[in-house]
C-alpha cells in the first residue's frame, strides 16, 4: 500500500476519459453544441465528417448550450458534429529562440524557420504584477526619436498610447523607436494589419538590424476575431517571459483599436448589447486586463506603446479615451504635420508623458518647458502670419519664438535612418533653449 500511495497524485490528476458533445447551431462566427462539459476559455476540437478538425474557445453559454468561437475555417462543420473537450487553454511557446522570429496569433511560426527551439509553454492569460510588488519608474528609455525623448521622456517600464489617423506615420515611427531602442527586446504585435503591410513593415520599418532583437506576432485583418484578439494576448506574454528573465523590453502593438474591433465582433456574437458607438462592455473590461500586464515588475520591465487609430481623428473616440486613461501618456501624431511632410508628425502641445518631471533632470525640465512655451507662442499666431497681419515688436516672447522655429523644426524633424542617443538629445535641446546643463 505505501508503495503504490506516491502514486496517487498522478493518478488523480489523470483524465480517464473523454468528454464529447455535438453541434447543434452554427450562426454566423459563433458554433452551439450540446456538451461537453468545458469552462469559459476551454479549448474544445469539432471534429467534420470528412476527418478535419478545427480548434474553438468557449466564449459563453446559452440555454444549457456552450458558444464557441472558432480559431479557424468553419467550412466543413455540418450539423451533429462532434465537439470534444481538450481540457487545456492557450499557450504560446516561450524562450531565447523567439528572438528574430515571426510567429502567427497563436505562437505558431509563420517564417519557415522551423519550430521555437528550448521553448516552454506560456499562458496567454496572466494576472497583473502586484501594485506593490512594482518597482518605480525612475529611468529614461531610449527611444530614438528626439521629438519623444527630449519632450516627452518615457521611463522603463511606462505605459505609451501612440494616436493618429491612418496613413499618418504610426509604423514608420514603432519602427524607429524598435530600431534604436536601449531596452534588450523588442515584442512587436500587428494586430489586424493588411497582409500587404506585414512584409513592408518587417523589411522597410523594423529592418534587419530591428529584427534580430525583435518577435513579432501577426494577426492580419482577415483572420477570425479569436485570432485577432488572441495575438493580443500572445505578444504580451512573451513580453512577460522575457522580463521575467531580469530584460528590459519593449512592447509594441498596432493597433488597440483592431484588437478592441475583434472584441466587439464576438461580444456582439454572443449577445451583448452594444453600448457606447456599437462597442460593447467587454471591451472596456478587456481593455485594462491587457494594458495592465505590461510594467516595471520585480526584476525586469515592459515598456509599452499602444498605436490608437482614432477615427476620423477624433481624439474623442469612445476607445481612444479608455486607453488614455489606463496608459501613462500619450503621443499624438498629427494629419497636417504629415501632409506638410514634416516627420515624424508628432503634435507635442497635445502629446504628454506623465512621468516627464520624474525622468528629466532641472536642465532639461527648464529647457522643454521653453520649447513648449514657443511652440505654443508661434501656434497662437500662426494664422496671423500666414496673412501678413502679426507686426513684430508687439510681444517680445512672440518674436522670439518666431526666431526660433527654424531651428525648433530642424530639431524635431528626423528622417527614419537617423538616430540619436538620449545625452546628445538633451545637450542639443538645452543648448537650443539656452540653458546651462
Amino acid at each position: 500500500m505505501a508503495e503504490t500511495a506516491s502514486y496517487a497524485p498522478i493518478l488523480q490528476s489523470m483524465r480517464w476519459f473523454r468528454l464529447y458533445g455535438r453541434v447543434a447551431k452554427v450562426a454566423g462566427m459563433t458554433v452551439e453544441s450540446k456538451g461537453p462539459y468545458a469552462s469559459i476559455g476551454d479549448i474544445c476540437s469539432i471534429l467534420s465528417q470528412d476527418g478535419r478538425q478545427c480548434l474553438a474557445e468557449v466564449v459563453g453559454f446559452r440555454d444549457e448550450r456552450l458558444l464557441l468561437m472558432p480559431l479557424g475555417e468553419l467550412s466543413s462543420i455540418a450539423p451533429g458534429a462532434e465537439v470534444l473537450a481538450l481540457g487545456e487553454r492557450l499557450t504560446v511557446p516561450c524562450g531565447p529562440g523567439l528572438l528574430g522570429r515571426v510567429l502567427d496569433g497563436l505562437g505558431y511560426p509563420m517564417d519557415g524557420l522551423g519550430p521555437i527551439l528550448d521553448a516552454r509553454p506560456q499562458p496567454l492569460d496572466a494576472a497583473p504584477p502586484n501594485p506593490l510588488a512594482r518597482r518605480p519608474i525612475l529611468d529614461q528609455v531610449q527611444t530614438g526619436v528626439r521629438v519623444i525623448d527630449a519632450l516627452l521622456p518615457v521611463g522603463l517600464g511606462q505605459r505609451m498610447g501612440i494616436f493618429a489617423g491612418s496613413g499618418v506615420g504610426k509604423s514608420t515611427l514603432l519602427g524607429m523607436i524598435a530600431r534604436n531602442t536601449s531596452a534588450d527586446v523588442n515584442v512587436i504585435a500587428l494586430i489586424g494589419e493588411r497582409g500587404r503591410e506585414v512584409r513592408e513593415f518587417l523589411e522597410h520599418d523594423l529592418g534587419e538590424q530591428g529584427k534580430q532583437r525583435s518577435t513579432v506576432v501577426v494577426a492580419t485583418s482577415d483572420q477570425p476575431a479569436l485570432i485577432r484578439l488572441k495575438a493580443a494576448f500572445a505578444a504580451t506574454a512573451i513580453a512577460e517571459y522575457f522580463r521575467d528573465q531580469g530584460l528590459a523590453v519593449n512592447l509594441m502593438m498596432d493597433s488597440v483599436t483592431r484588437f478592441a474591433m475583434a472584441q466587439r465582433e464576438i461580444g456582439l456574437a454572443v449577445g451583448e448589447p452594444p453600448t457606447s458607438r456599437g462597442y460593447t462592455p467587454s471591451v472596456f473590461a478587456l481593455l485594462p486586463r491587457l494594458m495592465e500586464r505590461a510594467g516595471a515588475g520585480e526584476t525586469g520591465s515592459i515598456t509599452a506603446f499602444y498605436t490608437v487609430l482614432v477615427d476620423g481623428d477624433d481624439l474623442n473616440d469612445p476607445i481612444a479615451d479608455a486607453v488614455r486613461g489606463i496608459l501613462d501618456g500619450h503621443i499624438v501624431l498629427s494629419r497636417d504635420l504629415a501632409n506638410a511632410g514634416r516627420f515624424p508628425a508628432v503634435d507635442v502641445l497635445a502629446s504628454v508623458s506623465r512621468l516627464f518631471s520624474r525622468l528629466a533632470g532641472p536642465s532639461h525640465r527648464q529647457a522643454a518647458v521653453q520649447v513648449r512655451a514657443w511652440l505654443q507662442r508661434y501656434k497662437e499666431v500662426e494664422d496671423l502670419l500666414r496673412i501678413g497681419a502679426y507686426q513684430s515688436g508687439l510681444d517680445k516672447e512672440t518674436d522670439v519664438a518666431i526666431s526660433r522655429m527654424p531651428e525648433l523644426r530642424r530639431f524635431l524633424e528626423q528622417g527614419e535612418e537617423e538616430s540619436a542617443t538620449v545625452e546628445e538629445t538633451v545637450a542639443r535641446l538645452c543648448e537650443l533653449a539656452g540653458v546651462s546643463e
